[in-house]
């Protein structure tokens, strides 16, 4: 046998001209420095190879010197697949000057792409992009004028519309682990994440390309256990070992933490809250929408500061937190550790994780923004001659079964103060988020309208949701006023109805005590029954519904309380500033079904806010219910007094 162990050098010196190569690496994690550099360092020196494609799912560099930034040089690639340009700018300059082709796909699309062609298929179908700036019938996923050619083809199947995204050949595989033995087999212990180490080095073998796989150091062959193996040595030639430290570092900030990978776990309560700025306040309200016992994705930026609320709030026991690059559970990490997390319960395969999010596992997402238009699409790519790349927002943010997006009302100097309760916009933000039209769309309001997705839109003065005629605001914040702060400073007119204050306690230094709301430990308290009149009083003011195992609770402390009374009974509810998700509207109308075919006797309701009698009206009349809503709580108690007949369910 010959060995596979090689200098970085000698390993390079096997890419040819024209070879597809895909490389490890998220954000600033994993980068297999010592092979990236050493290829740069080949092509300087003697010009080869050239004309190389360059495959990425996520943005595996720094922006500087690091990762395949390092590989931007005109001549040595002829096209660039990632999901993220932002951080190679090196390559976006090419990209912009029409030097190379160039296309943005969405990084869990890219992920799956490697495992499709280790499998020897020409490509998959999927409706992730559909709508978007990838979608054929608007860019294609095509970054600059050069690049014409289609790799995202629009079909029928079924009457259904899909995506068939298009496979390639990988001619080189660049992967990272921390230990290899002499025959190639490959383990991770130091690594924060596995990413698309094994789809990678598939798609590489069954591709007849070659593996390069760079490691920190060497065990004696057969002392590897074979559960921690994950890239076995029948898939790998070349074994680099990096000679240099800061070739080899868990991330870009980070040399090694046992704590991201997974080998101790650390005290969580000494996490110090962050202060109660914009940032805090936006985390805060979006912390009001985490379901319990959900699964949760948190996008980079102000979405990572609602891990921190949870945190600060003893919540994070309720909900499951995870990245697209892998890790379920924990506290998700932030800065140079994006995508990792300390005290996980589990770390996927990047590819792995895209898979349970196309397919509609994340209870809810919340993602940044920057910027929204009238029709509630995102654009978070491409503004102007920057170009960003989608990443993975549109694999989470089209399937989630509830999508937050959050981000500051305006952009560019905004200054905000809290006092006494109170928001106080110091200085506007130069530049509008709030558009006619999105310059590029990542995600398509109408769509999720289309898939009954519910959408909401948080900023730190107010809240908007997408209706079905566009954004309608929902809250405000204490102390702004609505045609100072918020209509002057949107380019199009959103609907106005009804909006409520934001909850005071978002804009307190204390915590919010948000356990009891996220459980609704109130909910015995909301029932009453007068004996007299026969009548079973339901207070759901205040209530917020997030998952359908909320409508069951309440549904087990009725049929309780009926039995207890061993009657029919008349219900009176109050819906007073109530919110329920959009998703259970048909669970709560159900509910009431069952509820009036067994134990009521009628249901009337009041709710100030039209919105939510138009929403129950509809969701009661659809199952023969009758609705009887009110606007006044007077003309609810008139009806209930007046009518003795039963509804028919």
């Amino acid at each position: 046998m010959y060995s596979k162990i090689v200098t970085a050098d000698e390993a390079v010196a096997l890419i040819k001209d024209q070879d597809t190569i895909c490389c490890n690496g998220f954000v600033q994690t994993a980068y297999p420095d010592a092979v990236i550099h050493a290829l740069e360092r080949r092509f300087l020196e003697t010009g080869s190879p050239r004309n190389l494609t360059l495959i990425g799912a996520a943005g595996q560099s720094d922006g500087k010197t690091r990762g395949t930034n390092c590989l931007g040089h005109e001549g040595l690639l002829r096209r660039f697949v990632s999901g993220n340009f932002g951080r190679a700018p090196n390559i976006v300059k090419l990209a912009k000057e029409n030097k190379i082709y160039a296309y943005n796909l969405p990084q869990g699309v890219i992920c799956q792409l490697y495992r499709t062609r280790a499998a020897g298929k020409p490509g998959f179908f999927s409706k992730i992009g559909l709508h978007t700036f990838v979608d054929p019938r608007l860019e294609g996923g095509r970054v600059n004028d050069v690049t014409t050619k289609d790799i995202v083809k629009l079909v029928e199947i079924d009457g259904e519309e899909w995506l068939f995204y298009k496979g390639t050949s990988v001619d080189v595989a660049i992967i990272r682990g921390t230990t290899a033995d002499p025959n190639g087999n490959i383990t991770m212990e130091k690594e924060a994440l596995t990413l698309d180490n094994l789809a990678q080095a598939m798609a590489a073998k069954n591709s007849n390309g070659i593996v390069i796989a760079q490691v920190e150091r060497i065990a004696e062959p057969g002392s590897l256990r074979s559960h921690e193996v994950r890239v076995p040595g029948i898939l790998v030639d070349c074994i680099v070992v990096a000679d240099k430290p800061e070739e080899h570092m868990m991330n870009c900030g980070v040399q090694y933490d046992p704590a991201l990978a997974g080998r101790l776990r650390i005290p969580l309560d000494n996490i110090a809250p962050i202060p109660l700025d914009e940032r805090k306040i936006m985390a805060r309200r979006c912390a009001f929408e985490l379901p319990p016992n959900g699964i949760v994705n948190l996008g980079v930026g102000v979405p990572e500061g609602v891990a921190s609320v949870a945190n600060e709030e003893k919540i994070t026991k309720y909900i499951t937190l995870t990245s697209e690059a892998g890790t379920i559970g924990g506290v998700l990490c932030n800065g140079t550790s994006f995508g990792a997390g300390y005290n996980v319960d589990a770390v996927l395969d990047q590819n792995q994780m895209f898979d349970f999010y196309d397919g509609g596992g994340l209870d809810m997402a919340c993602l940044g923004m920057a910027e929204v238009d009238e029709r509630g699409n995102v654009n978070v790519s491409r503004f102007g001659d920057r170009i960003i790349g989608c990443g993975g927002f549109i694999n989470i943010s089209q399937n989630a079964r509830s999508m937050i997006f959050t981000g500051t009302f305006t952009a560019g100097g905004l200054e905000i103060a809290v006092r006494d309760g109170q928001l106080k916009i110091l200085k506007e933000g130069r530049s509008h988020k709030f558009v006619k039209a999105v310059k590029q769309v990542t995600f398509s309001g109408d769509y999720a309208v289309e898939r009954k997705q519910p959408v909401y839109f948080v900023t730190e003065r107010c809240v908007f949701r997408r209706g079905k005629r566009g954004l309608v605001l929902t809250e405000v914040a204490p102390g702004i006023d609505i045609e100072r702060d918020i209509l002057a400073h949107m380019d199009f007119q959103p609907i106005v109805r009804d909006p409520v204050t934001m909850d005071p306690r978002i804009f307190r230094e204390v915590p919010m005590n948000l356990e009891a709301n996220l459980l609704n430990l109130d909910l015995p308290d909301r029932i009453s029954y007068d004996a007299v009149r026969n009548i079973l009083f339901i207070n759901l003011e205040g209530l917020y519904m997030r998952v359908s195992e909320d409508v069951e609770t309440l549904r087990g402390l009725l049929v309780k309380h009926c039995e207890a009374i061993g009657k029919r009974v008349g219900v009176f509810i109050n819906y007073d500033s109530f919110r329920i998700n959009e998703n259970i509207y048909d669970d709560y109308a159900e509910m009431d079904r069952y509820m009036l075919e067994h134990h009521y006797t009628t249901i009337t309701r009041y709710a100030t806010s039209a919105f939510m009698r138009m929403k129950l009206d509809q969701a009661l009349s659809e199952r023969n219910i009758a609705p009887h809503i009110f606007e006044r709580k007077d003309e609810a108690k008139a009806f209930l007094a007046s009518n003795q007949t039963p509804l028919t369910p």
